[in-house]
């Protein structure tokens, strides 16, 4: 009888090996050529933030402009006019209002008063320009 033996061939396993990497001196690392401005993430924020900041600033400054002066100025002449059942802002407002400016009399009789709409009820007082001939 003959046997047979039967014997499996592998390559052997290597593991490639990696270099060791070793840490260079501070002055052999590599710089941004002259002229070339390379910010870490720190230095991005940082820049970012005084950025927002001069804008902040600056439109502080242009606010500050905008305020109102400190000599009152002349006071609008007004009556008061109690509204009656039944009345409406757009009838006491053609009452008083010159040639066909209903409207823009409605708008200024709001802001006079301080109303969020032209909405009124029975029995309000309401501060209306004078007329004026």
């Amino acid at each position: 009888m003959s046997t047979l033996t039967v014997t499996e061939l592998r390559p052997p396993t290597t593991r490639a090996v990696r270099p060791t990497r070793v840490p260079r001196p501070a002055a052999e690392t590599r710089r941004a050529p002259q002229g070339e401005l390379r910010l870490t993430r720190r230095g991005r924020i940082v820049v970012v933030v005084a950025a927002l900041l001069v804008l902040l600033a600056a439109a502080v400054f242009a606010g500050a402009g905008s305020v109102a002066t400190e000599r009152p100025g002349t006071p609008e002449p007004t009556r008061t006019v109690v509204v009656g059942p039944g009345d409406t802002l757009w009838g006491i407002a053609a009452e008083i209002a010159p040639d066909g400016e209903v409207r823009q009399m409605v708008d200024h009789i709001e802001q006079l008063n301080a109303l969020d709409s032209a909405m009124v009820q029975a029995g309000q007082r309401l501060q209306v320009p004078i007329a004026t001939p």
